[in-house]
This record gives C-alpha cells, sequence and structure tokens, in this order.
C-alpha cells in the first residue's frame, strides 16, 4: 500500500511572539512494516537544527523561529509504503527497555474502574496475544467514540467514566488497563488511511501498543477494533499523548496560541518507476 499524507499545524498569535523552539516527531518509524519513499518537513520561516534518533528508535529534529512573528505554519507532505504485519513490530531498533513502559502517568494512571475492566478482561489461561486483544475488546466496548467528547487533557480514567471519547482516550484506557496487569504498553501517533468503516481518516491517529511476551510490541486500535495493518502510518511512541505528541514546543511572548491543523491521507502512487 501506498499512502500519501499532508499534514499542517498553523499556530496563530494576537500578539507577535519573540522566538518558539519546537521538537518534532513527525518522521515515519523505521520498521519491517513501512519504507518512506518521499518526506518533507517545512517550518515557515524557521530554522532546522539538530537531529537524533532517540531510545525508542524515534526520530526527532528540533526546528526554532525568530520574531516578531504572529504566526508559524509547520507542513508535513510524503509518500509511505506500508505493509500489513497483523499489528507485529518487525525490525524495529531501540534500546529502552520494555519494563520502562510500566510507568503511569497522570493520563494513564487506573483507577478502580480500569484496574475491574483489566481484571474482567483478562484470562489466567489464555495467551498474552489472546489477553491483549481482550484488553483491546473491553476499552472498546466500554468507551464508544465520539468526537468532541473529551479534551486534548481527558485522562484514561475520565473517558471511561464517561464513557465515550476518541482514538487519544481509547490508547490512554488500554494502556492504562495494561498496565495494571503488569503488561508494559505505550502511547503510538500516527496516521490512518481509512476506519473501520472505510471512510477516510481526516485527522492524526493514535492506537497503543503492549509487550507480548514471545512476540514483543504489538500494536492495538480500539477505536478501530484492529490491530494496526497496511492503512497505518507509525510515527512516534511515548508513555501518553503528551509524550509522544508529533508537535512540542514553547513560544515567548505576549500573545494567545490558537492552533488550525488539517491532516490528509489518501492512496497514493509511488514517484519510482
Amino acid at each position: 500500500m501506498i499512502i500519501s499524507v499532508s499534514h499542517r499545524s498553523v499556530y496563530s498569535y494576537d500578539a507577535p511572539l519573540r522566538v518558539a523552539v519546537q521538537s518534532l516527531r513527525l518522521t515515519p518509524s523505521v520498521f519491517d512494516g513501512q519504507r518512506v519513499i518521499d518526506w518533507k518537513i517545512a517550518v515557515e520561516g524557521g530554522t532546522r537544527g539538530a537531529g537524533f534518533r532517540d531510545g525508542a528508535g524515534d526520530w526527532i529534529e528540533s526546528w526554532s523561529v525568530r520574531g516578531p512573528a504572529d504566526r508559524i505554519e509547520v507542513t508535513v507532505t510524503g509518500l509511505v509504503e506500508t505493509k500489513d504485519l497483523i499489528g507485529v513490530l518487525q525490525g524495529h531498533r531501540e534500546s529502552v527497555s520494555p519494563m520502562v513502559y510500566r510507568r503511569e502517568t497522570p493520563a494513564t494512571k487506573a483507577d478502580a474502574g480500569l484496574v475491574d475492566l483489566a481484571a474482567g478482561a483478562v484470562q489466567s489461561g489464555a495467551s498474552p496475544l489472546d489477553n491483549g486483544h481482550a484488553l483491546a475488546r473491553a476499552v472498546a466496548a466500554a468507551i464508544a467514540y465520539r468526537p468532541g467528547a473529551t479534551e486534548a487533557h481527558t485522562s484514561a480514567a475520565e473517558a471511561l467514566a464517561l464513557g465515550e471519547g476518541v482514538c487519544q482516550d481509547h490508547a490512554h484506557a488500554l494502556i492504562a488497563a495494561a498496565r495494571s496487569r503488569d503488561i508494559p504498553a505505550r502511547y503510538v501517533s500516527g496516521y490512518l488511511l481509512a476506519d473501520k468503516d472505510g471512510k477516510e481518516h481526516e485527522a492524526a491517529h493514535a492506537w497503543a501498543e503492549l509487550w507480548i511476551d514471545g512476540l514483543g510490541w504489538v500494536g492495538f486500535d480500539p477505536a478501530n477494533e484492529c490491530c494496526p495493518n497496511d492503512l497505518y502510518v507509525r510515527l512516534a511512541s511515548g508513555f501518553d499523548a503528551t509524550d509522544a505528541a508529533p508537535i512540542r514546543g514553547i513560544a515567548s511572548g505576549p500573545g494567545t496560541e490558537t492552533l488550525d491543523v488539517t491532516v490528509a491521507v489518501s492512496a497514493g502512487q509511488s514517484q519510482q518507476q
């Protein structure tokens, strides 16, 4: 599958900023399930800084913008060839121990409801993989997909209590449930070509990866009730959505910031002949 991505983020300020520094996790992961054909990142008026691959295997690069400026535009365009590995993250090089991902964050802290949800899903005689699927199904059943129902800082426990949310909430809830059973779990950011109903996805996407003994990291997407396949483009991972955010940064200035994001993901054609 060839997937075309166009991702535009515009930060606007009602008073000119003096300087901004951003850390971008916007480069597709390197593993057996995807190959970058073409990929460009640009920051209008920005200067590219250092780039490095961190211990989790994610490529991070820095950009800076010197003011005065009343907007920052970050654009990503590219083509990625993907392959269905039934959710298994094969060929991904990283040095961080999976056990690190048993650590809770405020967004992924398991309350009594999440602990009970996980306990009811996991079966003592089942395989680790079957239990991973069971946890994902339990989260999907407990939290209905409802755009606009939650906010960026909604926690897994709050989304479960509400009974609805978006892909970020599903990922956080699955991570919290898995960690409550001592299963390492992490948040993954990326793109999705089409949802389970075949509708093109017009936003960035998120899912979770669980460490499954004998297989390694395996992705689960409760929002679409599946494991990531060739419709997915993986960018980066972290303890939660904040840690894995494609764009993080700080801006110095008196103005108030607003953000407008547009994402277009479509089936593409290779530029190679």
